[in-house]
């Protein structure tokens, strides 16, 4: 199938082109782009789209016109919950990649804690065959670090690499064990993936349900101390450097934290780090009272931490704006802040909430927008994605940056519904969303295939 883009802000952070362009999609590649405007006064890079493509021969069979809207590479969340299998109650690989389409993401990655943990390489190809057949975007299943995620005996890492893991993780909690870990971190290396890293202090965390501090005290719930995050966030990038392993540090959430990143990264640290539009827009403050919509780990830190995060951001300390999507049902949701689950979901809200916090608020540029939630994810798992050139596949979202609505989670497309985020105001909505030239996902016929 053939279409034609039209009329498009086309952003490009993998080649700096910038200008209002027609994209020609023939199969599951870019055609074309036809730049519409005067180049640009600097020159372009050899092999850049922004010279004109010769005239050929083009019969679009769908015209979409993208007056006044972004046309930017497909999204990538490296950071999101399936459910898929164990608890399809929750979300499926299926309603998970509906949800994922209706955001702009083209690709996202699998966090492998599951029931059962994704640990081996059957499952990892189970979890590739079922996306195969049932989501309308690319699903990268990640590989747990330890068998079970109980801490106990690594997991086959090289099995699971093999199968197309892009990464591994034991998200949800720390590896305790520093000698399995290092372990693990160099099985990493000798597959050439990643380790993503959730950075919490489990002895330190307790039971704490929110962040440690004034608004913990006036809600009398128990907190949990950002030391508990700052600790193990040191440990990883020593661990780090001493074995040569790429690290990705999952939703950073203090301001240590980030000071941490900052250092490493100035000395050479192969690091890098995510943050989540809930931390960089939401502060404990926020937290109405025993409303466990608001409960997610790690937890809505103070307005210090946010505005750390926010800064980081902005001088590319963090180079990724991931989701942590994780649905639960409304029933759990609808437990006290004690005993209702962490997490939410965040699918469907991500684009337009970095849009809202950090584009317009001149934090970020579209183009460092697109560049952190597309080309920098892509350039960590090492795929061929999150770009706009000829000859590259076809994964592109076309996003309304003039579009202002409230959230409303009764037209999500996943099965969770858990935000703190119903009613809020913003700017930016997904129109299209192309996964392999395909039109996956139409804004105004809210299709899904």
């Amino acid at each position: 199938m053939n279409i034609l883009i039209k009329n498009g802000l086309v952003l490009d952070p993998a080649t700096g082109f910038e200008q209002i362009a027609d994209v020609r999609i023939q199969g599951s590649e870019i055609a074309g782009i036809i730049p519409k405007t005067t180049p640009m006064k600097k020159e372009p890079a050899a092999g850049s789209p922004a010279k004109r493509e010769p005239e050929q021969t083009f019969v679009p069979d769908q015209v979409i016109d993208a007056e006044g809207c972004y046309v930017m590479p497909g999204f990538i969340d490296l950071h999101v919950h399936l459910r898929d299998p164990g608890q399809t109650h929750k979300e499926t690989i299926a309603t998970g990649g509906r949800a994922a389409a209706q955001g702009g993401f083209t690709t996202i990655c699998a966090m492998p804690n599951t029931k059962p943990v994704i640990d081996n390489a059957e499952r990892v190809a189970f979890v590739r065959r079922k996306a195969a057949e049932e989501s309308p975007v690319r699903v990268l299943q990640i590989g747990a670090v330890t068998v079970g995620q109980e801490g106990r005996e690594l997991a086959d890492i090289a099995g699971m690499a093999a199968q197309g893991s892009p990464a591994i993780s034991e998200d949800g909690k720390s590896v305790r064990n520093v000698r399995l870990y290092v372990e693990g971190m160099r099985e990493a290396v000798k597959a050439n993936i990643p380790v993503f890293a959730h950075c919490e202090d489990a002895d330190l965390a307790g039971d704490g349900v929110m962040n440690a501090g004034k608004a913990a005290e006036r809600l009398g719930l128990p907190g949990i101390s950002g030391t508990a995050e700052d600790l193990v966030t040191c440990r990883d990038i020593l661990l780090a450097k001493e074995t040569g392993v790429r690290l990705h540090l999952c939703h950073v959430s203090t301001q240590t934290s980030v000071g941490f990143i900052r250092y490493s990264k100035s000395r050479g640290g192969s690091i890098t780090a995510e943050a989540c539009p809930h931390h960089f827009t939401l502060c404990d403050d926020d937290i109405p009272g025993d409303n466990p919509l608001y409960k997610m780990n790690p937890p809505l830190r103070a307005k210090e931490d946010r505005e750390a995060l926010i800064e980081g951001l902005r001088d590319g300390t963090i180079d990724v704006i991931a989701t942590d999507h994780a649905p639960h049902t409304m029933q759990e949701k609808g437990l006290s802040f004690k005993g209702a689950p962490f997490g939410i979901v965040g699918l469907e809200t991500a684009a337009a909430l970095t849009y809202t916090e950090l584009v317009k608020k001149g934090v970020l540029t579209p183009m460092q927008m697109a560049e952190k939630m597309s080309t920098n994810p892509a350039k960590i798992l090492g795929v061929d994605r999150g770009t706009i050139q000829t000859g590259k596949t076809a994964d592109l979202v076309i996003f309304d940056p003039q579009a202002e609505y409230e959230i409303d989670p009764s037209k999500f497309a996943g099965k969770g519904h858990n935000t703190p985020f119903a009613g809020r105001k913003v700017s930016g909505l997904v129109k299209y969303t192309i996964v392999d030239g395909a039109v996956v996902y139409d804004c105004q016929a809210r299709h899904m295939e």
